[in-house]
């Protein structure tokens, strides 16, 4: 039996902020078990949303020093949670934050400089957890379901619903998993345009009218229509569903594309057996689209205790960290499309030691 204690980082595409999670991990013989000992997410200040949130209009000259910077950033938020919790981690597993994702072209960019983190904190690092199933020719995407079968078996179905909604299942003794439409990217811009964060529980889009016609705008692209595996970044939002959005009445826009993400949901999983559905991500929390999902749906919905639903991503970070530093498969080809599974990430250690 093996013991380790990991913090994993997660920053999402819906910009909420940076999730910390302090996790012990017990092993025996290819089974692992967890402990969160303690999480938290550090929103981000003025600067950082802003840097995040336009760096993808960025010139590629102006993206190696951002990533440099966000690292350090990064590395002091996790040198700040150590000492605030007394803790010395064995290594740190950090996703960065995504920039461009576009396997299509081989391509896949998660900003947060792997050797300024380690630097900056003190600890072994591993991060780019992506790269090397990209340039295999996979998606890249998504990572998750590798902690889906080990640490969440139970469940038949695993669904996340952050910036991005993906969800994970075993099918005939394989994984598998992939994105499945834009949503709290989507909610939350437009909970921006009248002042708000978020729409919290999903209050605004309550008080909305279902467009029928946004609705079948915003249903009819081809993406839905592909089989899996495939991903979304960013680039799909601004592309498909931005500008569209725009010509609404905000209300009415949050109560459609609720809808919408609802209806893509219990599409992606109609076919599958009738089982228990665990939700988590910050979409967990909008308690009108868990309501409108499990209308759609025969699926037994389940949202787990606050913790598991608000640091899930980044406690399977951890666990991918850890399996890379084991030498085991952190990315499954079921899920990515690539050729073979990897032992995916880069490892850093630090250049000196912290006093």
């Amino acid at each position: 039996m093996k013991n380790a204690l990991a913090i994993g980082l997660m920053s999402g595409s819906s910009l909420d902020g940076l999730d910390i999670a302090l996790v012990q991990f017990t092993s025996s013989e290819g089974h692992y078990t967890y402990h969160i000992e303690a999480a938290e997410t550090i929103p981000y200040p003025d600067y950082w949303h802003k840097q995040l949130a336009g760096a993808f209009l960025h010139k590629p000259e102006e993206l190696g020093p951002l990533d440099t910077e966000y690292g350090n950033y990064l590395g002091q938020q996790v040198l700040t949670f150590e000492k605030k919790h007394g803790v010395r981690p064995d290594f740190v597993a950090s996703h960065g934050h995504t920039i461009f994702h576009k396997p299509e072209q081989h391509y896949t960019l998660q900003i947060g400089d792997g050797q300024a983190v380690a630097d900056a904190c003190g600890i072994v690092v591993v991060n780019d957890f992506r790269s090397e199933d990209v340039g295999k020719g996979g998606q890249g995407a998504p990572l998750v379901p590798i902690g889906d079968r080990l640490l969440f078996g139970d469940y038949e179905i695993c669904l996340n619903i952050g910036g991005i909604a993906n969800l994970s299942y075993e099918l005939n003794g394989k994984r598998i998993a992939y994105d499945i439409c834009i949503a709290n990217q989507a909610l939350n811009w437009l909970a921006q345009q009248e002042g708000l964060n978020y729409d919290k529980d999903g209050l605004l889009a309550q008080k909305g009218q279902l467009d029928t016609a946004l609705l079948e705008k915003l249903n009819n692209n081809a993406f839905y229509h592909q089989a899996p595996p495939k991903s979304l970044g960013r680039e799909f939002f601004e592309a498909f569903q931005k500008d569209l959005l725009k010509h609404y009445a905000t209300a009415d826009a949050l109560a459609t594309f609720t809808e919408h993400i609802a209806i893509q949901v219990a599409q992606a999983i109609a076919h599958l057996p009738q089982g228990k559905m665990l939700i988590t991500g910050g979409g967990a929390h909008n308690n009108y689209l868990v309501e409108r999902i499990q209308h759609h749906t025969r699926h037994q919905v389940v949202v787990p205790d606050r913790q598991t639903v608000d640091y899930k991503e980044a406690l399977i970070f951890a666990l991918l960290g850890l399996l890379r530093l084991e030498g085991n498969v952190n990315v499954l080809s079921s899920v990515t499309g690539a050729p073979s599974d990897s032992c995916s990430g880069k490892i850093w250690h630090p250049t000196s030691k912290l006093q």
